[in-house]
């Protein structure tokens, strides 16, 4: 595997992470396994019977939990101390073949992009759910499922059109994180305001 299939692998695993952690792992691991892609640097660890067991429970619990309102939130909170380490560590094995640096700075790198698209996500889920109707959620849900999927996909198959689509995708972050920041100042100061005595 090349420099610039590797970088489109842990580009594509870190972005997909902060999505679908345990999804990425499981069929990440399951595509090695049945020899429909080449695992990068050290990823062939996903391949293990005992990872690919934990991932594809993790998945079932995380695709359930996804779908409910609040409980998405809930979920969403506690894997940020989850998904951001796991994101950069697996850019960091997709790389373990090339210098040092490198794999420092896919660990560093990927690490901000796993951080950058679960705020993002969980950003917008918290605004999703200030939506007294379920449908949204669940739209919402299954189409951050089909964006992982095709996402993880589309890195180890077109890796050049992976990193071109994932520009984009950053640049929509840029613009969309500081909107989803004063959209949950605004309701967090809504919320004291109606708790406040008065």
């Amino acid at each position: 595997m090349d420099l610039t299939e590797a970088i489109a692998a842990a580009a594509g695993l870190a972005w997909a992470s902060g999505l679908r952690l345990y999804a990425v792992i499981f069929l990440a691991g399951l595509a090695g396994r049945m020899e429909w892609v080449e695992l990068p640097g050290e990823l062939d660890v996903l391949e293990h019977p005992l990872v690919l067991a934990a991932a594809g429970f993790m998945l079932c619990v995380e695709f359930l939990a996804d779908k409910v309102p609040a409980l998405d939130s809930l979920w969403d909170g506690l894997h940020t101390f989850i998904r951001i380490p796991a994101g950069a560590l697996l850019a960091a094995w997709a790389l373990a073949d090339q210098s040092t640096p490198v794999v420092l700075a896919g660990a560093l790198l990927g690490g901000t992009l796993t951080g950058a698209t679960h705020l993002t996500k969980a950003g917008s889920r918290v605004a999703i759910n200030a939506s007294p109707e379920p449908v949204s959620n669940v739209l919402a849900s299954t189409s951050e499922d089909g964006l992982a999927v095709g996402g993880l996909w589309l890195a180890f198959a077109y890796p050049v059109f992976f990193l071109v689509l994932l520009a984009f995708f950053v640049l929509l972050m840029l613009w969309l994180l500081p909107r989803v920041w004063r959209f949950l100042t605004g309701l967090l100061s809504w919320v004291a305001g109606k708790q406040a005595p008065g």
